[in-house]
C-alpha cells in the first residue's frame, strides 16, 4: 500500500521582538514627566542643603568650606527654652485646627449637598470659595480691622450688647482662636470641593432605598454618606497629620506682633525671625529637619494604624 506523500512543513517564522514596556506606553509616562521633574528640581535636590544643619554655616564660606560640627545645633535645639515654647504653640494651634478646622469642610459639603435650589447652591458655593483666592495680606488686614477696638465691627457688636471693648490684637490669650477661626473662614469653602466630588459619586439608589425603608436625612447621612466618604476622609486626615508642624508662614506672620509672640509664634515664623533675619541658618535648618522627621514618623504611624483599623491608607 502506497504511503501518502508528506506535506512539507515551512520553517516557523520568528516572532516579532516585543518592545520594552516603557516604549510601548511612552505616551502615558510622558504625562508624568513634568511632575517628576518638578519634584526632582524643587523638592529632592534642595534636600542636599540640609547638610548645613550639621555645620556652622557661613554664607561667605559656602557649604563646602563651612566647618562640620555634628549634632551641635540639634543639642542646642533641645536645650533652648524658647524652642519648647514654639513647639507648644505649634502643637496647640495645629491641634485646634485639626479638631475644629478639619471637620468644617465635611459638614459644609453635607449641608450644600442637601440644597435643592440649584441657583442658590451655585451662588453659595461661589461666595464660600471666594476667600481662598484672596492673599493673607488682604485677609489679615480684614481680620485686624474687624477686631479693632476703635473701628472694629465685632467690638461695636460687643458694646451694643453691653460689654467693654477688647484689644484682641494686643492680648495674647486670643491669638490662637483668631488664627484658627480666620483659617477656617478662608479655606473651608475651597476644601469642600473634594467632599462634594466624592458625594457626587455616591449611587442615588442607596438614598432611594433608604427612603423606602423610612430613613430620614440624618440616618441617611450616618448610614450611607459618611461610610461612602470614609476613604476620602482618611486620606485627607493622614495628609493633615503629616503636616501637623506646618501651619503656614503667611497667615501667622500677618496676624503676629511682639505682644503675641508668647502664644502665637510657631516654627514657621520662628525660623524666619531667627534664621533669615537673625542669620542662624544652621540652627533653623536643624529645626526644619526636625519638623520633617516628626511629620514623616507621624504619617507612617497614622497610615499603618488606619490600614489596620479601617482598611483605608495612602498606600
Amino acid at each position: 500500500m502506497a504511503q501518502p506523500d508528506t506535506i512539507p512543513t515551512q520553517p516557523a517564522l520568528p516572532l516579532p521582538k516585543k518592545k520594552p514596556y516603557l516604549l510601548r506606553h511612552w505616551a502615558i509616562y510622558s504625562m508624568i514627566l513634568p511632575g517628576l521633574v518638578y519634584f526632582l528640581v524643587f523638592k529632592y535636590i534642595p534636600l542636599t542643603g540640609s547638610i548645613i544643619a550639621f555645620q556652622d554655616y557661613n554664607i561667605f564660606s559656602g557649604v563646602w568650606k563651612s566647618p562640620f560640627v555634628g549634632w551641635k545645633h540639634f543639642h542646642n535645639l533641645f536645650t533652648y527654652p524658647e524652642f519648647y515654647e514654639v513647639l507648644r504653640n505649634t502643637l496647640l494651634i495645629s491641634l485646634y485646627q485639626l479638631v475644629f478646622g478639619f471637620p468644617a469642610p465635611l459638614l459644609l459639603a453635607l449641608l450644600l449637598n442637601e440644597v435643592r435650589k440649584l441657583a442658590f447652591k451655585r451662588v453659595s458655593q461661589t461666595v464660600l470659595y471666594l476667600p481662598h483666592f484672596m492673599s493673607w495680606v488682604i485677609v489679615g488686614g480684614l481680620v485686624i480691622n474687624f477686631l479693632s477696638p476703635t473701628i472694629g465691627l465685632f467690638n461695636d457688636f460687643l458694646e451694643w450688647l453691653g460689654f467693654e471693648r477688647i484689644f484682641f490684637m494686643q492680648e495674647k490669650e486670643y491669638i490662637r482662636s483668631i488664627i484658627v477661626t480666620s483659617g477656617i473662614w478662608k479655606e473651608v469653602g475651597w476644601n469642600t470641593i473634594i467632599y462634594l466630588a466624592a458625594l457626587a459619586g455616591i449611587n442615588p439608589e442607596y438614598y432611594e432605598a433608604a427612603e423606602v425603608d423610612g430613613a430620614g436625612k440624618l440616618r441617611q447621612a450616618i448610614s450611607i454618606t459618611l461610610p461612602a466618604l470614609l476613604p476620602t476622609i482618611m486620606v485627607l486626615l493622614l495628609l493633615r497629620i503629616g503636616h501637623i508642624l506646618d501651619l503656614g508662614f503667611e497667615q501667622i506672620y500677618m496676624l503676629l506682633n511682639p505682644l503675641l509672640w508668647d502664644n502665637g509664634e510657631v516654627f514657621d515664623t520662628y525660623i524666619y525671625r531667627v534664621g533669615l533675619v537673625g542669620g542662624q541658618y544652621s540652627y533653623t535648618t536643624a529645626i526644619d529637619l526636625f519638623k520633617a522627621i516628626v511629620g514623616f514618623i507621624l504619617l507612617m504611624g497614622a497610615n499603618q494604624l488606619s490600614k489596620k483599623t479601617t482598611g483605608n491608607s495612602l498606600y
